[in-house]
């Protein structure tokens, strides 16, 4: 077997749509240069993503007495050709005791080195459709008229997608046009702060829920033999990709030069809550006890960084930025618990919430 081909399929087996919902890239591959423009995709390149040394967005503080904890807001995707200059951010790492990292969800088969071995080839094909069904057959005609022309622009003449289940093939379609459009999903911000922590031997801490899972094999077979309701999150990414690139460009860069109220401005969510929506909703992912996976991570974080504000002067923390910004976001259950929340520009109200799409 490939061994370059079982990660890519197993960090998709459910993962993925998981993995949108908690602020996290599916993906982390190198976007190259953006392609010349067609006429239809003018509007979404108005917007040119910024390059070079960017500082980023400011911390947001959080604090009760005398301890601290100083919050970086991430983003995906990001410009490409940004080098984030985190000088201020190394200084702040290297005089707190604690790193916390964001949220995050892990999926762990109960099974030895074998077992493992021998549940790889049953990844194969868990992106495809049950009973052989082709996307066209499961994606409203509109939609899926939609799709070929994006599909044509973006990812090109490519068969075997069409048997795809439409999230996964909604979740490629994104992929390749944030790297069309000079964005990457990672940005290197996470690691770069891990390495960070590393360098000034500072306990990093990782808010992580995991799932065991029992039976894996039998949980690849159950989603790959399982119908999901994921046309929405399909028809959501289309509209994503076909208008939104631009708005989507303009975030990153807000990011990039750390613009806060372009940011608080800008809509977050994108497709992310339909996608999630389609995994966790499904019957399978009921069964496994996937519905409120989002929830118990979010919770293993606010426990994670009350311990470190009760116990550190100073603690240094990652979320999502939607976590930073929305007032039903983890920095707002803070402030309800009664902690100082100050934003970069000085503000103690309550974060603005991001406009919806």
């Amino acid at each position: 077997m490939n061994r370059k081909v079982v990660p890519s399929l197993s960090r998709h087996w459910l993962v993925a749509p998981l993995a949108l919902a908690l602020g996290a890239p599916a993906h982390a591959q190198q976007a190259p240069a953006p392609a010349a423009a067609s006429s239809s995709q003018v509007t979404n390149l108005e917007a040119v993503t910024v390059s070079g040394e960017q500082p980023g967005p400011g911390l947001w503080r959080v604090s009760k007495g005398d301890h601290v904890m100083w919050v970086l807001g991430t983003l995906s995707p990001l410009p490409d050709r940004m080098q984030w200059k985190a000088g201020d951010v190394e200084q702040t790492i290297a005089s707190s005791q604690e790193v916390l990292g964001p949220p995050s969800i892990a999926l762990k088969p109960k099974t030895n080195f074998f077992g493992k071995l021998f549940l790889l080839p049953s990844l194969i094909g868990a992106r495809k459709n049950p009973d052989g069904q082709k996307l066209q057959q499961l994606v409203p005609a509109p939609d899926y008229a939609r799709w070929l022309t994006l599909k044509q622009q973006y990812i090109g003449s490519d068969r075997g997608i069409e048997e795809w289940r439409p999230i996964f093939a909604a979740v490629e379609l994104y992929d390749k046009a944030i790297k069309r459009h000079g964005m990457t999903a990672s940005g290197g911000v996470k690691d770069t702060v891990r390495d960070l922590a590393k360098k000034h031997n500072v306990k990093f801490v990782t808010a992580r829920y995991t799932m065991l899972v029992d039976q894996p094999r039998d949980a690849v077979k159950t989603f790959k033999s399982s119908p999901m309701d994921d046309r929405e999150c399909f028809g959501r990414t289309l509209d994503t990709v076909e208008r939104d690139m631009g708005r989507i460009t303009e975030r990153a860069n807000a990011w990039a030069t750390g613009d806060i109220d372009l940011l608080r401005s800008l809509p977050m969510n994108d497709q992310r809550e339909a996608c999630i929506a389609a995994v966790t909703e499904a019957g399978f992912a009921k069964q496994l006890g996937f519905s409120d996976v989002k929830q118990k991570a979010e919770g293993m974080w606010m426990d994670a960084a009350e311990q470190a504000l009760n116990a550190n002067a100073q603690t240094f923390a990652m979320l999502p930025m939607e976590d930073v910004l929305s007032p039903k976001g983890l920095i707002a259950r803070l402030k309800a618990k009664g902690y100082q929340v100050e934003a970069p520009d000085g503000s103690d109200t309550e974060a603005a919430a991001p406009a919806q799409p």
